[in-house]
């Protein structure tokens, strides 16, 4: 039985996260104090007591992400032999997807991501970037509406960030584009919209959009001298919603991920195409579930790993090819 890895990004994180496991399994302790030696610093006492204003800090969220994503990884791993024909990450999940692969090391990528975080975070100054969710458009509506916003009206550069799932489409830009939407009445220039609604964000920066441009640069000094292997398994690519699995395509891509948007809808409905759709959500929270449920929960079988009452249904699952 092989399953599709997936893996969550940005705004999954809690206060807590992967403290269970790493009390009762030995392979998560050495992954945690394997992120912490990489990165200097004592990632485990963030992601155990670090409060959800530390964890917030998106220098520390994606390295705390990655660790416990992996940590959770290696304990399936090691527990069920489970074998993978896929594997996908929302936005900094990819780098996990990354390790599974045997792309590049654990520790080099958790380097990786802790500079990415840092890069982000100080690609625009505060409060000239902002991201809202869109509400009421089809997401070829909300393409228009960035171009329109950005070209036509020369409100400030906007485009779509995250295509989430159905209903759940996310923009981002200059704040002086979001604040001219806010005021605009669409259906004057988008006739077939029937509803709108944007709701602002509470994010510190516009993430994957152009204003990026000065982070996607310093993954790529960082990131081009670092030798990649090719995967050891397709890698479904948030940014063209494609499977990789060639060293150099998978590095262009992820650098390129920084600015372009996550097309995760469209990565999932690649996904389906594939047949690969018994995934399991490796990392804290059920948000990529939540996220596939709202996308098509007929075709695809999720299961979570941040319970006992999770593992033992993976455990009746390969047992039984039944899921309870």
């Amino acid at each position: 039985m092989k399953f599709t890895a997936l893996f969550p990004g940005q705004g999954s994180q809690q206060p807590g996260m992967g403290k269970v496991l790493f009390e009762s399994e030995a392979v998560a302790r050495q992954t945690f104090e394997e992120a912490s030696d990489a990165l200097s610093f004592d990632l485990k006492k963030l992601c155990f007591e670090g409060s959800e204003n530390d964890l917030a800090l998106t220098e520390n969220t994606q390295p705390a992400l990655l660790t416990n994503s992996v940590a959770t990884l290696r304990v399936y791993q090691a527990k069920f032999g489970l074998e993978f024909g896929s594997t996908a990450g929302h936005s900094i999940g990819e780098y996990s997807s990354f390790v599974l692969g045997n792309v590049i090391p654990f520790a080099m990528a958790v380097k990786a991501v802790r500079l990415r975080g840092k890069a982000m975070q100080n690609a625009v100054p505060l409060g000239q970037g902002s991201m809202a969710a869109v509400m009421g458009l089809e997401p070829e509506q909300v393409i228009q509406l960035c171009e329109i916003t950005s070209s036509e009206f020369k409100a400030g550069v906007i485009s779509p960030a995250n295509f989430n799932a159905p209903g759940q489409i996310v923009i981002s830009g200059a704040t002086t584009a979001l604040e001219w939407l806010k005021t605009q009445k669409i259906e004057t220039f988008l006739p077939e919209v029937k509803r709108f609604k944007l709701i602002p964000l509470n994010v510190s920066a516009p993430f994957h959009c152009a204003m990026m441009r000065p982070a996607e640069d310093q993954m790529r000094d960082f990131l081009t001298p670092i030798h990649f292997q090719n995967s050891e398994l397709p890698i479904l690519q948030n940014y063209h919603a494609k499977f990789e699995t060639d060293a150099g395509k998978l590095k262009e891509n992820l650098i390129r991920q920084i600015t372009g948007s996550v097309l995760w809808m469209q990565s999932m409905e690649t996904l389906k195409n594939s047949g690969m759709t018994t995934c399991i959500e490796f990392g804290a929270g059920k948000v990529i579930a939540g996220l596939l449920k709202k996308i098509d929960s007929e075709s695809f079988k999720v299961f979570n790993t941040t319970s006992s009452e999770d593992m033992k249904m993976i455990e009746d699952f390969l047992k039984n090819g039944v899921q309870t």
